[in-house]
């Protein structure tokens, strides 16, 4: 599906220049999963002594990856690591065989690894309901180990890729006391988003040394301020992982800085981000910024409710300035707003004030920012302090063109 749509107009020019990561080798190879020539399937394998991290979609139908992965994490780290992805089919909702063939190639891949499989994580993403062919799989874990490579985070973020038309990555480097440590992420999402964790795959390597309850909490906690308030169409996946490992291969112990801590988020905002820029028929980057609510919660409800507001959306595709959807998406939020207290700008430009339209506002002011590529929605509640920034795209016909043929 991938390789047949067009890259998305609000796509970066080109994959990152991503450094490797000591304690890391990955690769990429084709098993035919769904997708024919093409890489679909993706093996990293970390150092002992790496910690792992992560956070997952809450769905009640979560797939067995899923569920796996969470009754793996916190486990012994003495003994190293690997996780194997593919893409083209999700293994979610396929009753007992689902977890037959988690098993089945975390086994394999522990044999070939010389890992426990307690120490084997899986994830898969694509078709929904259909059984996975894990013997297609497991026939190339030989080759991938094989071919295991410190620079092979480029062919891994293409490989879990479905509706995404281009591969995510992002990097970011600290110096702690004088040492460089390395951190990088792939990912890979366009439809089918909105995060709730804790089709969205993310993987973030460090070689930092990190303690492992630290590393879960310190993702968690940035994980509600970035992927956590990104949608694309209000969808929560039943196969949303994200997994930070941290092999701790540069030797610098990274737990509770401050530095490591902010150039993490640097790099999952930046992943976050670049799911919303791929977001199935996107042509609008869109920063919702709230301010002046009750509260953070509320304030993060406001902007989720206008972020999936399908009004809200198809009007900015459409580049109509209309806010009164934009009322309305306060509205019926459910969160604290007072009608005569609200304000609403598109980018600089004031829009509506106590509760009517501003009288300096001009429409034809409001329709120049409507023609950028990327716009600023502003709210103000006149409430409190309560804040929260998030992120979504327009909605366009191609959405729609996209999701009624995607299992043709």
């Amino acid at each position: 599906m991938a390789d047949s749509l067009p890259r998305s107009p609000l796509a970066p020019s080109a994959f990152p220049a991503l450094p490797s990561i000591k304690g890391l080798r990955l690769a990429a190879g084709a098993a035919g999963v769904k997708y024919q020539g093409r890489d679909d399937v993706m093996l990293a394998v970390m150092d002992p002594g790496t910690a792992v991290a992560g956070v997952f979609t809450r769905s009640q139908t979560r797939s067995a990856p899923v569920r796996d992965c969470q009754a793996k994490l916190g486990g012994e780290t003495s003994a190293g690591a690997a996780i194997l992805v593919n893409s083209g089919n999700s293994n979610a909702f396929t009753g007992h065989y689902g977890q037959t063939s988690v098993d089945e190639i975390a086994s394999a891949v522990a044999k070939i690894t010389d890992l426990p499989t307690a120490r084997v994580f899986t994830a898969s993403t694509g078709v929904i309901g259909e059984p996975l062919p894990h013997d297609r799989i497991i026939a190339q874990i030989q080759s991938l180990n094989a071919g295991l490579d410190q620079n092979a985070l480029e062919p891994a973020a293409n490989a879990i890729m479905t509706t995404d038309t281009f591969a995510k990555g992002a990097s970011a480097q600290v110096t702690i006391e004088g040492q460089t440590i390395e951190i990088a992420g792939i990912a890979k999402g366009s439809g089918m988003i909105a995060p709730d964790m804790a089709t969205m795959l993310v993987y973030i390597f460090t070689d930092a040394r990190v303690e492992q309850t630290a590393l879960q909490a310190e993702l968690s906690r940035i994980c509600d301020r970035t992927f956590n308030c990104i949608t694309v169409d209000s969808d929560t996946s039943t196969s949303d992982s994200l997994m930070l490992c941290a092999t701790g291969a540069s030797g610098v112990d990274a737990t509770g800085n401050a530095e490591f801590s902010q150039a993490l988020e640097a790099v999952m905002l930046d992943l976050a981000h670049q799911v919303v820029r791929d977001g199935e028929g996107a042509t609008k980057f869109v920063e919702i910024q709230i301010t002046g609510a009750a509260s953070d919660s509320d304030a993060k409800v406001h902007g989720l409710a206008i972020a999936n507001s399908p009004l809200v959306k198809t009007a900015i595709a459409g580049e109509d300035p209309n806010w009164g959807r934009v009322v309305m998406a306060i509205g019926k939020s459910g969160a604290a707003a007072d009608r005569d207290l609200l304000s609403i700008s598109f980018g600089e430009v004031l829009v509506a004030e106590k509760g009517w339209v501003s009288p300096d506002y001009r429409e034809e002011d409001g329709a120049a920012q409507m023609t950028r590529d990327e716009i600023i929605l502003k709210v103000d509640l006149g409430l409190g302090d309560g804040i929260c920034t998030v992120w979504t795209c327009d909605l366009t016909h191609q959405y729609i063109t996209i999701n009624a043929d995607y299992r043709s």
